[in-house]
């Protein structure tokens, strides 16, 4: 883990204690990102607001999933791609679904497609996209409001997924069964 701590609410620095407590009793357990982010409780704090905010939108518990795994894949994050890949599950989101955003494949489902590509686009892209490319994703039944709803959702992910791989995050128990490496270490391996 490159020297980085996985804090409990008994080791965590200053205002981070009480925030992984309350952590652990909303999840039933406390998330190895959360250990790892409590060494800068602001960073913590950030994070938290910011994954809190985008379950707030407009975007469905499954769309929001859509954009998590699609900007945690494009980042090579094997702990977030891994933990979404469930969550997803849970959001009903279905399996094909998740197989296409795990490998950078196409989602069957036209709506759900362009959301996905349009999350990857503006990842890699960092927002510079085309007037074209906007309307595509309005003309799938988006709102602007939900353009800015994306960018929420990415802004969340980049915090943790740059965590993770600086920290080496180990995967939580509950991702065994989901599991993913990286395009990136595989081609390596």
């Amino acid at each position: 883990m490159n020297g980085f701590v996985l804090h409990t609410p008994v080791s965590a620095p200053g205002g981070a204690a009480e925030q992984l407590g309350a952590i652990r009793r909303a999840w039933g357990f406390l998330p190895n990102l959360h250990g790892t982010l409590a060494e800068a409780p602001t960073v913590l704090q950030g994070y938290d607001t910011l994954f809190t905010l985008a379950g707030q939108g407009t975007l469905s518990p499954a769309e929001q999933q859509v954009v998590f795994i699609a900007t945690s894949r494009e980042n090579g994050c094997e702990y977030c791609v891994s933990g979404h890949s469930v969550l997803a599950a849970h959001a009903q989101l279905q399996p094909p679904a998740i197989a296409a955003l795990r490998e950078g494949g196409r989602i069957d489902d036209p709506r759900l497609e362009a959301l996905h590509a349009f999350a990857t686009a503006v990842v890699l892209r960092r927002g510079v996209l085309t007037e074209t490319e906007v309307a595509a994703f309005l003309a799938a039944g988006f709102t602007r409001a939900q353009v800015l709803e994306v960018v929420l959702i990415i802004a969340a992910k980049t915090i943790s997924n740059t965590v993770n791989q600086l920290a080496g995050t180990p995967l939580d128990a509950f991702m065994a069964k989901t599991a993913w490496v990286a395009p990136q270490r595989r081609a390596r391996a």
